[in-house]
Parts: structure tokens; sequence; C-alpha cells
């Protein structure tokens, strides 16, 4: 029989190790679900709902990361096939949050401007670094698609007005 302060220290440890997860991982995180939203609020909601799911996962996960990932990509997904209603106005202004990525403002506005599916696999695959067969796994198609997109995503980043008036548009 298992002893309840067994139980309770087990549970300690899975709750230091979620912890340690959500507080080393945080920051790319957000950035990469500000990168898929191009909102810093939606960012937020988007990478605490995700950590919510993942910790209802924690004790089955082998790769938090990859998992984390999947459900940030499929969370958004939903969000953008339905209205977001889960905010109201307010008159009072909240406390400041995370700061924007300014690596490239122009590169960031470029990108929001691309199709969701679109940027998900540029944000996947050069951002988050994941191989193209990793990206087909966490968005659930297949690798050809993966190309396509990617293909489909850096050549509309080439005319982008934006970047070619810089003259990184062109070669």
């Amino acid at each position: 029989m298992v002893q309840p302060t067994a139980i309770r220290a087990g549970a300690t440890d899975r709750t230091a190790e979620f912890e340690d997860f959500v507080s080393s991982r945080s920051p790319r995180l957000l950035t990469t679900a500000y990168l898929l939203t191009h909102d810093h609020g939606r960012a937020e909601d988007l990478l605490q709902t995700s950590l919510a799911k993942l910790w209802l996962a924690w004790s089955r996960v082998d790769e938090p990361d990859a998992y984390v990932r999947k459900v940030m990509v499929t969370t958004y997904a939903s969000w953008w096939r339905r209205k977001w209603r889960g905010e109201r106005p307010s008159d009072n202004v909240p406390e400041a949050g995370a700061t924007q990525p300014t690596r490239d403002p122009d590169m960031w506005s470029a990108l929001a401007r691309l199709p969701r599916g679109q940027r998900a696999v540029l944000v996947l695959r050069f951002y988050e670094d994941l191989t193209e067969a990793e990206t087909a796994r966490v968005l659930d198609c297949s690798v050809g698609t993966v190309k396509s997109q990617s293909a489909k995503g850096l050549a509309k980043l080439r005319i982008d007005a934006a970047l070619a008036d810089e003259g990184r548009g062109t070669r």
C-alpha cells in the first residue's frame, strides 16, 4: 500500500519539475506565442492556456517542449476558427506585460501579414528551429505540406514591400 506522505512527496516533485520547466521555457514560449498571434495579450493568454493543458498532462508527457508547442498551435488554430469572446473592455489599464520582441519590427510585421498556416510553419521551422518532420508532427500535417507552406511563406516575405524597401527583399 502506498503511504499518503509518499503521494504528497511525488506530487511535490511533480510540481517542482513543472515550475522549473515553466520558469526556464516561458520567455521563449511567449515569443513563439507572440509570433503566432501577433498580439501581446493574446500571446499571454495562449501561453497560459497551453501551460494549463500541459500541467494536466504533465505526468504522462515525455517531451514537454514538443507537447506545449503542439498545444499552442492547436489552441491558436481553434481560436482563429471561432470569434474570441473571452475579454471585455475595461477602463482599468492592466499592469505592464512582457516586452515585444524587437529584433526586427519590419520582419515581425511582414510575418503578421502572412496567412496563419504559413506563419505557423515559418515560426516553427525558423524561430523554433524544428525540422520539417517535427513541424509536420506539431501541425498534424504531411512533410509536403510543411515544405509547400514554407516555400509560399518565404516567397511572400521576399516580395513584401516593407522588407524590399530596405533592400532586404532582393538578392
